[in-house]
């Protein structure tokens, strides 16, 4: 770990007119009306001390102190913290530690005073409830007749800033004490340079291209307010939302009574009521009326950046429990996938605004604008994007974990996994658009279904009953898988079995040469071949009704503390997704180390923003897909592509 000559403790409370859950810190700061009003702080273990930025200047010795590399700042959410202080005294305050990362990756998660009560840390040592005087004094006020205000301040309110003061205070003192007892689990180095480069992914934000959102928005209110015209008409009735009002329009038309009308049962309704065009047109424009096409873009537009259209802050990083990025603000771990086979004339006819040609080119326009949502997303001039992913990551780790060698030389050798799993599966040759290629799709809906313990239910949610399989064959083809991939079926209950005797007496197991698993500071912890432990908070034993010993742990969902129950199929598929994210995050660290730009990353796959000149596709591959020291033998390829807008290939 690197050493630094002193660690300073930071906490700070703002004023700001954005909303900050809405557009999120980079925005939030991107106002003249933001300011910082109190800063707390304290040095290594020194008492807690305040700046009051409404009356007095930041101290030197502080001020000093942020700008210096060999002080090591920390904030519980210390993104925050360090955009702020960057925006008001434009300053790169580095380096950061986040204690609410540190105490995420030990499985503690929470806010603040959720990990510190977890952690043990006393009601006194951790803060005031603050967020009556958050709401008083960090946001605009509404004024009135007898009070102009716009805001609350010290001398409006004295006792509640002096209130406000003693809880930002405390936070600091919480913080430290949170971070004190998180020092004793010990973190990989790698771990903290992936901090740092997630918040320079996070800084460099992504480029909106503002004409085209807007473009788009205008063309879905004219969609919009057509529908809704015509709907009148028809129906008679002022809102397609208004279920009860259309139910009985339909009774009216046919005399038939609906009894649910949902986005799932129109188009049952609709091939019901064949034989009633207005109410089969009623029931389209109600689905169209439906369809979310534009929220997105509107999404872009309120976060982008007022002077480069960059939206910032869009990832958090170790937002799940195996260390994968969670999505923020735009969430683009879930934009709309496109599939037309012309997307740039989907897009110029989007970018023109006008709804009428939208219409003229394609049956369906929300559903265009919908596919066009990633093309907002765009490079700088005389830039392009290269997108890169891994193929097949989770199903080459499982593979890697459990040593199922048939897996790997099929991976190694660049084929199939899909007909090679049915291959296996049926004990036949099955090559795709050859020989018993029809049993390919059994092969890929396995795959997809199987890897985790899943059984027949994991088949049907997979869609196995919608593309052609019989009800009956569906135990036989996981019956099948399993007797085809019998390592990985062993490393199930391996996993599980180290798991429930480590809980069981505290001592180490080992699952396999890449795998163990360790007891400490009552935490079960997985150690992944990165070397990165995964923890599990409180884990319980507790017998199931056949007398087996089942595994639960403490997670936060919902913003409560939960028991969560677990077991093999879910063990082993958080140790596949953990294992998978740390060799996205090996390759993204050896991207920036070769000087290549990552604007943000999606599951398995990275957005780097190069020239446009440069011919660098396959070298970006080639870094992602290079061997990994902590993986010997996993058979990693990334395959991309080059692009001047964000896209599926």
């Amino acid at each position: 770990m690197t050493s630094y000559k002193r660690t300073l403790a930071i906490d700070i409370e703002t004023f700001s007119d954005a909303d900050l859950g809405a557009v999120g810190v980079y925005k939030y700061t991107d106002t003249p009306a933001f300011e910082i009003m109190l800063v707390a702080y304290a040095f290594d273990d020194e008492p807690v001390a305040l700046v009051d930025l409404t009356q007095e200047e930041m101290p030197a010795e502080l001020l000093a102190a942020l700008t210096d590399p060999s002080v090591l700042k920390t904030a519980f959410n210390a993104q925050f913290e360090r955009v702020c202080l960057n925006a008001a005294f434009g300053i790169d305050s580095g380096p950061w530690e986040c204690t609410m990362i540190r105490a995420w990756e030990a499985g503690i998660a929470g806010n603040l005073a959720t990990v510190g009560a977890r952690l043990g840390i006393s009601e006194e040592e951790r803060k005031l409830d603050g967020g009556y005087l958050i709401r008083l004094f960090c946001r605009p006020r509404k004024p009135s007749k007898t009070n102009p205000d716009t805001r609350w301040t010290a001398a409006t309110k004295p006792e509640e800033w002096l209130a406000f003061v003693i809880y930002c205070m405390r936070d600091v003192a919480a913080e430290r004490a949170i971070r004190e007892r998180l020092l004793k689990i010990p973190m990989l180095e790698a771990e903290h340079a992936l901090y740092q480069l997630d918040q320079r992914i996070n800084d460099r934000g992504i480029r909106v291209d503002v004409d085209f959102c807007r473009a788009a928005i205008q063309i879905s209110d004219a969609i919009t307010e057509a529908a809704e015209e015509k709907y009148a008409r028809l129906t008679g009735t002022s809102s397609p939302r208004q279920v009860a009002a259309l139910k009985a329009w339909i009774f009216d038309q046919t005399g038939e009574t609906v009894e649910s009308i949902t986005k799932e049962t129109l188009p049952e309704l609709v091939a019901q009521f064949g034989d009633y065009p207005d109410v089969c047109e009623a029931l389209r424009l109600r689905a169209l009326l439906g369809k979310s096409s534009i929220a997105k873009y509107k999404k872009m537009l309120e976060t982008a950046a007022s002077v480069d259209h960059r939206s910032r802050g869009n990832t958090q990083f170790f937002g799940a429990h195996t260390g994968r990025w969670a999505g923020r603000l735009i969430q683009l771990q879930n934009l709309s996938r496109n599939n037309l086979s012309d997307l740039d004339t989907a897009r110029q006819a989007v970018a023109s605004g006008d709804s009428d040609l939208l219409a003229l080119l394609y049956d369906d326009p929300t559903d265009i604008l919908r596919q066009c949502i990633r093309t907002a997303i765009v490079p700088e001039e005389g830039k392009q994007f290269i997108v890169a992913d891994f193929s097949a990551i989770e199903a080459r780790v499982i593979a890697w974990l459990a040593g199922e060698s048939w897996r790997l030389d099929t991976f190694a050798a660049g084929g199939d996994i899909y007909c090679a799993s049915a291959s296996q599966m049926f004990g036949v040759p099955v090559v795709k658009h050859g020989e018993n290629g029809h049993l390919r799709q059994k092969g890929k809906v396995a795959e997809l279904a199987l890897g985790y313990a899943g059984s027949t239910g994991a088949l049907k949610a997979m869609g196995a009953l919608k593309m052609g399989m019989e009800e009956a064959e569906l135990a036989p083809i996981v019956e099948k898988w399993r007797k085809a991939s019998p390592k990985i079926v062993a490393l199930w209950h391996a996993i599980e079995d180290a798991c429930v005797g480590c809980v069981s007496d505290h001592r180490p197991r080992r699952i396999n040469k890449f795998l163990s698993v360790l007891w400490e500071h009552g935490l079960l912890f997985v150690v992944l071949p990165s070397g990165r432990r995964m923890g599990y908070a409180r884990p319980r034993l507790s017998p199931d009704a056949y007398g087996r010993q089942k595994l639960s742990y403490e997670d936060v969902a919902g913003g409560k503390v939960k028991r969560i129950e677990t077991y093999y199929g879910k063990l082993t598929e958080n140790i596949v997704q953990a294992t998978a994210r740390d060799c996205l995050a090996h390759g993204m660290l050896a991207l920036e180390a070769a000087g290549y730009e990552i604007v943000f990353h999606v599951h398995d796959e990275v957005i780097v923003e190069t020239s446009a000149d440069d011919d660098v596709v396959a070298d970006v591959c080639r870094i992602m897909s290079a061997d990994i020291p902590w993986a010997p033998g996993l058979p990693l390829n990334a395959d991309g592509y080059a692009c001047q807008y964000y896209k599926k290939d």
